[in-house]
């Protein structure tokens, strides 16, 4: 450690599940904070991730309610997301990323600090950062202590996390009360970036019409957003979908409680989702969550600020991206490109494909959805015979050893009949829960 640091604090100043934190000085007399990783941490989440695996796939098959939320997907979001933050190389670069988002010197950039990164000192289990002097945004006696306007810090906080989410598509996702720091000169610091959110900019416009169109109690756009962030091209049934979101749209104009928070919208809309098995990405509900997270923090900040009145600039901004003529002309003239390669790739390709239907490599596979369930049953039905072929056999050549006293003896009882007679009672148990499952897969039971 002295060949590194001028100074270092053997105790830390703070910790957590995975990491701790210990102050030091560098050689050249800078400040820093040493997050370092608990030994076999990595081993003790892999083996916790197993069991969610298993209870999502449990999950999946024996609750339908929550299959739109993909629970066996959430898990594998959740896996990438923590194995990522155990990588402190990771966690540096999303810590620069975000700095550099939030480098500029206009107004909305200035209010909003990240620690600098010490890349050198830095390796996937320990992470040097400058050492940020500040106190956690939720000490409102603080705040007021150093004459600092809680409003202003709310409006501040809520406009930062606006920019990540609907300029920079990167947010962090968990910004709760100790990784928000209030800093001596008012400036808002983020800490822990292990983390973070990423949206694509199509999901983002997405979101952008979402919430407008809640604002504006607009019933088919809401729908058509929800359609689009679940990929999903046709509703079976349209009219009790418009019905469910008319619903919403009313409650959520009158309610009084939380009616202006963005997080409100997303978590209301929850239970339409579930209804009509729309299923959505991931990060809709890492975004949800990290909104609920802050919002909550600004309400105990500032309750009366109207979050969706703040964002609806920002949302403007957003969907007028899709009209901006310099980006509309640079997607034609790609368009008129590719084409232009299509245009001269088509001979060929449709010279290959003649080629391919006259040397007979074209094959084509015809399934008549009647047929399968005919072959199932018959296959079905088979096995049931042959298992009572098998119980028959079994049952006669036990009796006959049993007769007999077939060596060798057991309490002077064949060995074999016994064997025989378990055998049986085996197969004719696996024969009698087929027949109670009926056409299902008789052996899925076993798989399961």
């Amino acid at each position: 450690m002295e060949e590194l640091f001028a100074w270092f604090e053997p105790e830390p100043f703070a910790s957590a599940s995975m990491a701790q934190v210990h102050k030091a000085t560098l050689k050249t007399g800078e400040r820093v904070a040493i997050k370092i990783q608990r030994p076999g941490i990595k081993e003790v989440i892999i083996e916790d991730i197993k069991v969610m695996y298993t209870v999502a796939e449990i999950l999946h098959r024996r609750v339908p309610s929550v299959r739109s939320f993909d629970p066996v997907g959430l898990v594998k979001n959740f896996e990438e997301s923590i194995l990522k933050e155990l990588d402190f190389i990771h966690e540096s670069i999303n810590a620069q990323r975000f700095y550099n988002n939030f480098s500029g010197n206009d107004e909305n950039s200035r209010f909003i600090h990240a620690p600098k990164v010490y890349r050198e000192f830095t390796t996937p289990r320990v992470l040097v950062l400058e050492f940020i002097s500040g106190f956690k945004i939720s000490k409102l006696d603080q705040i007021e202590a150093d004459h600092h306007s809680r409003e202003t810090i709310a409006r501040k906080l809520a406009i930062s996390y606006l920019r990540q989410v609907f300029e920079h598509g990167f947010f962090h996702a968990d910004p709760h009360p100790g990784n928000v720091l209030i800093m001596k000169t008012g400036e808002i610091c983020y800490l822990d970036f292990g983390m973070m959110g990423s949206i694509l900019p199509k999901d983002v416009e997405t979101f952008g019409h979402l919430f407008l169109s809640v604002k504006n109690k607009d019933i088919r756009k809401i729908i058509k957003s929800l359609m689009q962030l679940s990929d999903q091209i046709t509703i079976k049934n349209m009219r009790d979908l418009e019905s469910d979101i008319n619903e919403f749209v009313e409650c959520y104009t009158v309610s009084g409680v939380h009616a202006n928070e963005m997080s409100t919208v997303l978590l209301q809309l929850k239970d339409v989702i579930v209804k009509h098995n729309l299923k959505i990405p991931g990060h809709f509900f890492l975004l949800a969550r990290s909104m609920l997270t802050i919002e909550g923090v600004i309400r105990n900040l500032d309750p009366k600020l109207d979050m969706l009145e703040l964002a609806r600039p920002y949302l403007i901004k957003t969907i007028s991206k899709k009209f901006n003529p310099l980006d509309m002309g640079k997607k034609v003239l790609s368009g008129i490109f590719e084409f232009g390669n299509y245009m001269e790739e088509f001979p060929r390709d449709l010279k290959n494909a003649i080629r391919k239907i006259n040397t007979g490599e074209i094959k084509v596979d015809l399934h008549h959805k009647g047929v399968d369930p005919l072959v199932h049953t018959i296959n079905r039905v088979t096995k049931q015979i042959i298992s009572a072929i098998v119980v028959a056999s079994l049952i006669i050549g036990g009796s006959l050893t049993l007769v007999y006293e077939t060596t060798p003896l057991w309490n002077e009882t064949s060995s074999w009949s016994i064997i025989a007679f378990i055998l049986a009672g085996i197969v004719a148990l696996g024969m009698l829960r087929d027949i109670r499952r009926g056409d299902h897969d008789p052996w899925q039971g076993w798989k399961e």
